[in-house]
């Protein structure tokens, strides 16, 4: 006997198979949208009803973003494509708000509880349990997908006690109203925008909206407190996964807490808590525009102002911004010394260090990174603090001719790195060790370090971390005499660097050592050859370019 049904019926020998939505079309450019699976049922259905509907490049874009909008609900997409008898796809998705309404009337000849989407909902909701119900709406304060932990301490209370959230998330995994992820990091759980939206309307009859965005907030700015403390250890990978999951849902906290009367200051302790997500996890252009948002609510000078503007500043100079660097790192201090914030005092030294050796200023670079260390005299601080000033430090002792100082700094990095499970500072101090090796004459070794350097990098998407890696080994593949693929490299470096930010992050270091090395690859290879392998890296992505670089594909001129 085969039956469907919304949740399992426990009868013996049964066997589940789930169901899910329709896949969607997703962000992946290279994508086929006119056969992904919610393309062609709505094309179907839209043809059904009007018969001159037909799917091309022009309406394709449209239709697309209504599936994604849509969730990949056979039901919605079916009610969305009959809409088509009166609307344009881009007239649905203009209305798509207030998707309930516009969604209805499929079928006169389907069932009652068929005929509309809010409809077809409802009677899930009714044929839910009391508890479930009231988890369902609370739960429609997350976005995207969230984990049982996050459910157990926002939506609890003495109605839902904690100890009964796990068995009403398992009815609702169960009734087919949320979601289950499984991967590597573990289960997560996600309740579809069409649901949600649905528990939110729920949530704001029951007058408990306000509370639980509040009991989100404080979770997750308990959460980003948490990987701050532990970003330097020994569980950086996880983190660093952990919170690109959670990325939509700290985004609507601080929304929340930017727009709420009295949260500011909390917007600002989430936002500074997170500087690493900002930085090291491919966000840097939001979380700038986030902190500028937050320190202009938050006029009056405080430590928590003190850390978010050391961290704007931070964010500034991975964007290469190098003079919006030093003025946030500049005003940090100087706030800092109002307010007795010693500590922030030792971090703006550090990032105004970062902005000089940014600007080439290698005699002030050196004074404010030697101080920074110098007075971090606790090992807390290691990053964004200790660490990151040693390796900033051995590329301007590098640049200064002072290559044993800059490779003994370097291994001390190294080993602290090791000995504390760091990763991602790791990374930068092994593309520092091949910056010095290089220029010691010793392209082997230095080769060996760069490549160890982007191997740390593919944990993480350090998309500036990683330009920054394959510029050096550009240098070095030319002074190896692999002419081609130094070639390859700089024409996806060209090409990738538009979509990061300032070329060679405005450093005249860097800018200087690429120039230099285009016109060595030029006057060897000669410039029709340089030419046909430059436009070939141009076509490369980020990560086929590392591959280039870690010898995992070979230029076409290398056998």
């Amino acid at each position: 006997m085969l039956a469907t049904s919304r949740q399992s019926l426990h009868l013996p020998f049964e066997h589940v198979v789930p169901v899910p939505p329709l896949q969607v079309p997703g962000d992946d450019p290279a994508e086929n949208l006119f056969t992904n699976e919610s393309v062609q049922l709505f094309a179907a259905r839209a043809g059904a009803s009007v018969p001159d509907f037909a799917l091309d490049e022009d309406n394709i874009g449209a239709v697309a973003e209504l599936c994604r909008r849509l969730d990949g609900i056979p039901l919605a997409i079916e009610l969305a494509a009959v809409r088509l008898r009166a609307l344009s796809v881009e007239q649905i998705l203009g209305l798509l708000a207030d998707r309930f309404s516009l969604l209805a009337g499929a079928s006169r000849t389907a069932l009652p509880r068929h005929q509309t989407l809010r409809a077809a909902i409802g009677w899930s909701h009714e044929l839910c349990e009391p508890p479930e119900r009231l988890l369902w709406a609370r739960l429609s304060v997350f976005a995207g997908d969230f984990e049982l932990d996050a459910a157990r301490f926002v939506c609890s209370d003495g109605r839902l006690p904690s100890a009964d959230i796990t068995d009403l998330v398992t009815g609702l995994v169960e009734k087919s109203i949320l979601l289950i992820r499984s991967n590597h990091a573990g289960v997560r759980y996600k309740l579809i925008d069409t649901l949600a939206e649905y528990g939110e309307e729920w949530l704001d009859k029951l007058g408990q909206a306000e509370q639980m965005r509040q009991r989100h907030l404080e979770y997750y700015l308990s959460l980003a407190q948490r990987s701050e403390d532990a970003w330097s250890g020994p569980r950086q990978i996880y983190w660093f996964v952990r919170m690109r999951q959670e990325h939509d849902n700290v985004r609507v906290a601080l929304e929340h807490a930017l727009k709420t009367p009295g949260k500011a200051v909390q917007a600002l302790t989430l936002l500074a808590s997170l500087w690493f997500m900002w930085v090291c996890c491919g966000f840097a252009r939001e979380g700038r525009l986030y902190l500028e948002k937050a320190l202009q609510a938050n006029p009056v000078h405080s430590k928590e102002r003190c850390k978010a503007l050391w961290v704007l500043s931070y964010v500034r100079s991975a964007q290469g911004d190098s003079a919006g660097a030093l003025q946030a790192a500049e005003q940090c201090s100087t706030e800092a010394v109002r307010v007795g914030d010693s500590r922030a005092v030792i971090l703006a030294s550090k990032m105004q260090g970062t902005a000089a050796l940014l600007q080439g200023d290698l005699q002030k670079a050196s004074a404010l990174l030697g101080v920074a260390i110098e007075f971090n005299t606790d090992n807390k601080e290691l990053n964004p603090g200790l660490l990151p000033a040693i390796v900033e430090l051995s590329i301007v002792l590098t640049a200064q001719g002072e290559l044993y100082e800059a490779e003994s700094l370097l291994q001390d990095c190294l080993q602290v790195c090791r000995e504390r499970g760091e990763l991602w500072v790791s990374s930068y101090a092994q593309w520092a060790m091949s910056f010095t090796r290089l220029a010691t004459g010793r392209s082997e070794e230095a080769l060996q370090s760069a490549r160890e350097g982007l191997r740390i990098k593919r944990h993480f998407h350090d998309t500036l971390g990683t330009l920054v890696v394959l510029e050096t080994t550009a240098r070095i593949f030319a002074a190896l005499g692999e002419l081609p693929r130094a070639a390859r490299l700089l024409g996806a470096l060209q090409q990738n660097w538009r979509t990061a930010g300032l070329p060679q992050m405005g450093a005249p270091f860097l800018t200087e050592d690429h120039d230099g090395c285009v016109r060595d690859c030029k006057r060897q290879m000669g410039e029709l050859a340089y030419k046909s392998a430059f436009e070939e890296g141009a076509r490369l992505d980020l990560d086929e370019a590392s591959d280039l670089a870690l010898g995992e594909v070979d230029a076409p001129d290398e056998g």
